[in-house]
């Protein structure tokens, strides 16, 4: 693939972004952070999790943004509202597309700079994944709210 496909996978990361804030704003505020039997993840820590994992491998790794991941803190925090969860997410927004128009038209050639699956693999490989990635878990926190205010 060429640049050309920069423009088409920046949209698909802001399609699903902004579906992501649509999904947390239908959370009623007192279940997202709610764990139900046989659900590992409130729809909140997931958010957090996305939020994280976007900003670590294209914000800090592409757009050397200076972004510090706290993992573990994604998976326990439960101390922040939606509108704040949104807020974060937009931001994210705004970071993909500022590290998407700074990549030269060579970048999604080149081999992402971690070793994140034993072995290299291009830019390209790795924000495709990042995308399918963001999918997955967006799918779920529909799921889990779904569950939460039936």
């Amino acid at each position: 693939m060429n640049a050309s496909f920069l423009p088409e996978l920046a949209g698909i990361f802001q399609k699903q972004l902004v579906q992501l804030e649509k999904e947390i704003a239908l959370y009623q505020e007192d279940v997202l952070w709610t764990i139900k039997p046989g659900i590992t993840n409130s729809g909140g820590n997931l958010a957090l999790h996305l939020v994280g994992n976007l900003n670590q491998y294209i914000g800090a790794v592409l757009g050397k943004t200076g972004y510090v991941r706290n993992r573990d803190n994604e998976f326990s925090a439960q101390n922040h509202s939606s509108a704040e969860l949104i807020s974060m997410i937009h931001e994210t927004r705004k970071m993909i597309i500022d590290v998407f128009n700074k990549l030269p038209e060579t970048g999604l050639e080149q081999e992402y700079p971690l070793i994140v699956f034993d072995k290299p693999m291009s830019v390209q490989y790795f924000l495709i994944h990042l995308s399918s990635h963001l999918g997955y878990h967006l799918g779920q926190i529909n799921y889990i709210r779904r569950i939460l205010h039936a």
